[in-house]
């Protein structure tokens, strides 16, 4: 009954920066994590970040660790990822997730509602 709608990619060179958005509508769940994952061609999804309703509890993947920063607008039903210092091998579909519990997670089968993606190319 959710709906996650991402926006924001594009094409940059390396060292730039991106911001993607991901709107949740429909039906939503109170007080629960979102998170955001990529898929490279010919790879598994991976986890990017997640954060709690609270913004309280964030989890980042180590090759993200102080380039890119998760934040949410719960007003909005709203999560970005401000992403800095973009590295080719950040090239990928990235996708917003949403699941039923407010904890942080790491695995594409904790969530429930995932978004259709959008791309972002990082060219060297």
């Amino acid at each position: 009954q959710v709906q996650l709608v991402e926006s924001g990619g594009g094409l940059v060179q390396a060292g730039g920066s991106l911001r993607l958005s991901c709107a949740a509508s429909g039906r939503t769940f109170s007080r629960n994590a979102m998170a955001w994952f990529r898929q490279a061609p010919g790879k598994e999804r991976e986890f990017v970040a997640a954060i709690d309703w609270s913004r309280i509890s964030t989890y980042s993947a180590d090759s993200v660790k102080g380039r890119f920063t998760i934040s949410r607008d719960n007003a909005k039903n709203t999560v970005y990822l401000q992403m800095n210092s973009l590295k080719p091998e950040d090239t990928a579909v990235y996708y917003c997730a949403t699941r039923a519990s407010n904890q942080v997670g790491s695995q594409t089968y904790e969530y429930d509602y995932w978004g259709q993606g959008t791309q972002v190319t990082v060219s060297s």
